[in-house]
């Protein structure tokens, strides 16, 4: 049996898939397996509180909540380095660049997905969060700037 190009592992908004070894770009990652549902079962699946459901197309859905289905653990990123493509009915999730061992795997969502579960939280991916520190880093130098010319002595 062949080894697995990644890992599962803690990340910083849970569980999430890391490469072991290079994984060169377009190669195949894994299949987002599951139940095959209507998407009628799968908004009312939603409604209930079910999480990983992907729409195939107008018609289907797979339910991926199944714990052996790996690509489950693949987490969102606004800057991706992989992504969902249909094969033969069924989607997998392959390499948009070289990913490097120890680099965690991750996708778009997508717009919905991100509206209906991150917006309202913020988005917790690396990128935004790199994004959200250096926006607090310059906001924490113009305060102090501003600080320290305040409390500059006076000439007179």
């Amino acid at each position: 049996m062949p080894q697995r190009s990644f890992r599962l592992g803690r990340s910083a908004t849970g569980l999430g898939l890391f490469a072991v070894k290079p994984i060169k770009r377009r190669a195949y990652i894994a299949t987002y397996r599951g139940r095959r549902i209507t998407n009628e079962e799968a908004d009312r699946r939603e409604a209930r509180g079910a999480r990983y459901m992907f729409t195939l197309n107008s018609l289907w859905s797979v339910d991926g909540s199944p714990r052996w289905n790996v690509a489950r653990y693949i987490n969102h990123s606004c800057k991706p380095n992989a992504e969902p493509v249909k094969r033969r009915g069924w989607m997998v999730i392959v390499a948009l660049r070289r990913i490097e061992p120890g680099e965690e795997i991750t996708y778009d969502y997508g717009r919905e997905y991100f509206q209906y579960f991150i917006e309202n939280g913020g988005c917790r991916c690396s990128r935004c969060r790199e994004r959200k520190a250096r926006r607090r880093r310059k906001l924490r130098l113009t305060r102090t700037a501003r600080l320290r010319r305040r409390s500059a002595p006076k000439r007179l």
